[in-house]
């Protein structure tokens, strides 16, 4: 990685989870990758989204899961692509200075589907739908839903790292750190399969919360 890559100290220096997830929510993410990546590739082809919007989306999520591994590794992946450290250290800080107008309901919903534990809104997905149209929102929401699968696997693995430097995590464990690497090897093809045949019988990689929030 190059040396003039700063990442924000908040994520450097983290030795707590900002967010942590379980074997189930690892399981029902992964499933969905088959379907996400086929929107994705579909997107590569026909560019309705561009390359630095799709990871400006995924920095957004990264952000609010705090996943000190995915923010190094999309950092590079984001300056190879032309963004700026300041332009980068502005969304991994949740700051929102650099957010393009044309791009900013799309970012708000990123950051609604990573707080919401990849279960957004059956509201919030309409408005992007309306803002962008449904063949964009799919696209969308593919990058979330691919870039929380990065997540759920690397905010352990960087405890892990980070405990292996002498700074272990509040709140965390080895067995935890150890336990979710490995469950990822085993889970992953199954997932897969899974998560082929669930494209294969034409289900939808549309999950949404239809519950309605009472005031």
């Amino acid at each position: 990685m190059r040396k003039d890559i700063k990442i924000p100290e908040v994520i450097s220096s983290r030795t707590e989870y900002k967010r942590k997830f379980g074997l189930w929510e690892m399981y029902r993410s992964l499933i969905m990758i088959p379907g996400a990546a086929a929107k994705m590739i579909g997107n590569s082809k026909k560019k309705l989204i561009s390359k630095h919007f799709i990871e400006r989306l995924q920095l957004a999520v990264t952000e609010v899961n705090g996943c000190a591994a995915c923010s190094y590794a999309h950092t590079y992946m984001a300056l190879k692509q032309g963004m700026s450290n300041e332009e980068i250290n502005s969304f991994l800080s949740g700051d929102g200075t650099f957010i393009k107008e044309e791009e900013a309901k799309a970012i708000v919903f990123a950051q609604h589907f990573a707080e919401s534990r990849g279960f957004p809104k059956k509201e919030a997905y309409q408005s992007i739908i309306s803002e962008y149209g449904e063949e964009k929102a799919q696209i969308i929401l593919s990058a979330a839903q691919i870039m929380i699968v990065g997540n759920i696997y690397g905010i352990p693995y960087s405890a892990l790292q980070s405990r292996l430097k002498g700074h272990p995590y509040k709140d965390s464990s080895l067995v935890y750190e150890l336990g979710m690497q490995l469950a990822g090897f085993i889970l992953f093809p199954i997932a897969l399969i899974h998560g082929f045949l669930r494209v294969l019988m034409g289900f939808s990689n549309v999950r949404l919360d239809e519950s309605t929030t009472n005031e």
